[in-house]
């Protein structure tokens, strides 16, 4: 599929202190003290704050090999894994605080450009918001159904590590080599949360456990090891050397990758035997103010969780308004939720093939692309490409989510999507997905941010949530605005997919803050949404170990919502969508309170040019 898409005086700016002994510690543990070098003034003088950013890059880049792979850097850690023990994350602790805290000494913020000043400010935030999460930073599961490296060591070997020559092809087999340890560090950081009763509910298990055991079938072809033959054949090496870098695969495999899963199962086993029954983080030491800095880093608000759970209930009412003027133009008659149970259970709303399914999102996708222009000043350059999830994390998996381009233009955009269950996709929200995850949605905006070359790269490569994904939510409602949904059920299917994410906020809270349980959650977004069954239980259950996140859609969609109302109303005919669009994207992720702060920006400049001279009659009508 195709989609058309500094040299300057350098200084120290932080040295964090040795890496602490960490076996063992909890969250009661004291702030790490931060080091911070001394800097000679004449050395000040001539570094931009750009500078700061760039090294902190650096250094980042340098403790994480996987996070190179995503950029397209091939070096000498290309066969490596992340360090995930508790002294590397106090390591990145103390890099990302004692850098913000070299740059507020080092740079005035009222002092700087307009752009570095934003570019201190969103640093400042980051590391704001690290602090925040750092005193729960053991709190988070490290297998569930969502997250975990049962699925995500294979996924990143499939779709982010390249084979180009046969230094790639044995990196890819050190990294086999080199799961072993790897799962062995995590199996073990999980067995010591779950002795603090740091675990997922009991339902959790069977899915990671599936995982596993999909991986270590020996009556399917192993996904890794079929991949790398792949890749290998791609190469078109001499048939003994491509035969000999099999065999050292499956040597890996086998010997150190294979043993290591069957030791994290085990474990799994253990833990299901013995895993709660409550579903929500209420049930942790300090779980209500875990969820507050849940909510806050996610959001970037300081909403509390009633005021999120309420804002909820008002949306849904909304929009279930909304849904029964389509209700009336189709000429249902009934209840709004015999219109539900009609469009989650009619053949007609739903694809036969996978391959029907993935040729409709790429038409759909093709004609919204012909538009942009239309709307978009700034375009993405990077292709995208439209796949399946790997079969062997599709069960578990999430319905659609998707992967940036790297930077290089080595590895496309890909939006994911999972056809496991073509009962979960219906054809009604087909559309809105496509738009939320490819075009105008992450697609367009995480592409634009990784294009934009004059930024820091903490910008062009981090994200947050409520923007991120306030956004794709927005691009569902803009394809309206261009001219799509023309089909009323498509239109439906599109309120559908907002009406999901306002359910979000009523429970996710619930779950979280009002100790709803998991049977609660899916019978409320039973009684009030289209989705069917298994689209319902997927998602409460995602809801349930990502705890805070799901809230951000809205949240963020709102505020674009407000923003671009507001620009309408201030400028009148002068407002132009293109522009409001490229102040939106042209900064990057930001937190909610600045991206308002940016649009006023806009709003002031346009205001402040002159007014068009119009010739002729127009300009006295």
């Amino acid at each position: 599929m195709r989609r058309t898409a500094q040299s300057s005086a350098r200084f120290l700016v932080a040295t964090a202190l040795p890496a602490l002994a960490l076996a063992g510690c909890t969250v009661t543990q004291a702030e790490p003290e931060l080091v911070v070098a001394e800097v000679e003034a004449e050395e000040v003088a001539l570094a931009s704050i750009n500078t700061v950013f760039d090294d902190y890059d650096a250094a980042q880049l340098a403790n994480s090999p996987q996070g190179k792979a995503y950029r397209g850097v091939r070096d000498e850690d290309y066969g490596k894994w992340n360090d995930t023990s508790a002294e590397a994350e106090l390591r990145d602790y103390q890099l990302l605080q004692s850098t913000a805290q070299t740059m507020r000494e080092t740079y005035g913020a009222a002092e700087l450009p307009d752009e570095d000043r934003l570019s201190y400010r969103l640093f400042n935030a980051v590391a704001e918001r690290n602090a925040m999460r750092w005193p729960y930073r053991d709190y988070g599961y490290i297998f569930d159904q969502m997250n975990g490296a049962q699925s995500s060591f294979p996924a990143f070997l499939i779709n982010i590590h390249r084979v180009s020559n046969l230094g790639d092809a044995q990196a890819y087999i050190e990294r086999i080599e080199g799961i072993g340890p790897a799962l062995d560090q995590l199996t073990e950081q999980s067995r010591e949360r779950s002795g603090r009763g740091i675990m997922p509910p009991d339902w959790v298990y069977p899915y990671v456990i599936s995982d596993i055991e999909n991986l270590l079938s020996t009556e399917t072809p192993n996904p890794i090891l079929s991949d790398f033959s792949d890749k290998v054949d791609a190469l078109e090496l001499p048939v003994d050397e491509g035969g000999a870098l099999r065999g050292d695969a499956q040597l890996a495999w086998f010997n150190s990758a294979r043993p290591a899963y069957e030791r994290l199962l085990a474990e799994m086993k253990r833990q299901q035997a013995i895993a709660p029954t409550d579903d929500g983080i209420w049930r942790f030491a300090d779980g209500a103010d875990y969820y507050t800095a849940l909510l806050a880093n996610y959001t970037t608000t300081d909403l509390t969780a009633d005021q999120i759970h309420d804002i909820g209930l008002r949306e849904v009412a909304r929009i279930h308004g909304e849904m029964r003027e389509i209700m009336a133009q189709v000429g249902f008659e009934g209840t709004l939720q015999e219109f539900f149970e009609y469009t989650r259970t009619n053949d007609r709303f739903y694809y036969d093939t996978r391959e029907a399914y993935l040729a409709e999102a790429e038409q759909k996708l093709e004609a919204i692309e012909a538009k942009l222009p239309e709307f978009f000043a700034t375009l993405p350059k990077a292709p995208m490409v439209i796949k399946p999830v790997e079969a062997f994390r599709e069960q578990s998996a999430g319905k659609a989510f998707y992967s940036s381009p790297a930077p290089d233009g080595s590895r496309p955009g890909t939006y994911y999507v999972n056809l496991y269950n073509l009962r979960d996709m219906s054809k009604n929200e087909l559309e809105a997905l496509a738009y939320h995850e490819g075009l105008p949605g992450h697609h367009l905006q995480r592409t634009i941010q990784t294009e934009l070359g004059d930024v820091p790269p903490f910008r062009r490569f981090g994200g947050v949530t409520a923007y991120t994904e306030g956004w794709g939510l927005y691009s569902e409602e803009l394809g309206k605005d261009m001219g799509f949904y023309t089909d009323p059920y498509s239109d439906f299917g599109r309120l559908g997919m907002e009406l999901w994410r306002a359910c979000r906020l009523v429970v996710d809270t619930g779950i979280h803050h009002k100790r709803w349980s998991r049977e609660e959650a899916i019978q409320y977004l039973t009684d009030n949404t289209p989705n069917p069954d298994g689209d319902i239980r997927k998602a409460i259950e995602r809801y349930v170990v990502y705890p805070g996140q799901a809230t951000a859609y809205m949240i963020g969609k709102l505020k674009i919502m407000e923003l671009r109302d507001k620009a309408r109303n201030e400028l009148g005919g002068r407002f132009d969508i293109r522009g409001f669009h490229d102040a939106v994207l042209l900064s990057g992720p930001v937190p909610l309170d600045i991206l308002e702060e940016n649009v006023d920006q806009w709003i002031a400049e346009v205001k402040a040019r002159p007014e068009p001279i119009m010739n002729g009659p127009a300009a006295g009508e």
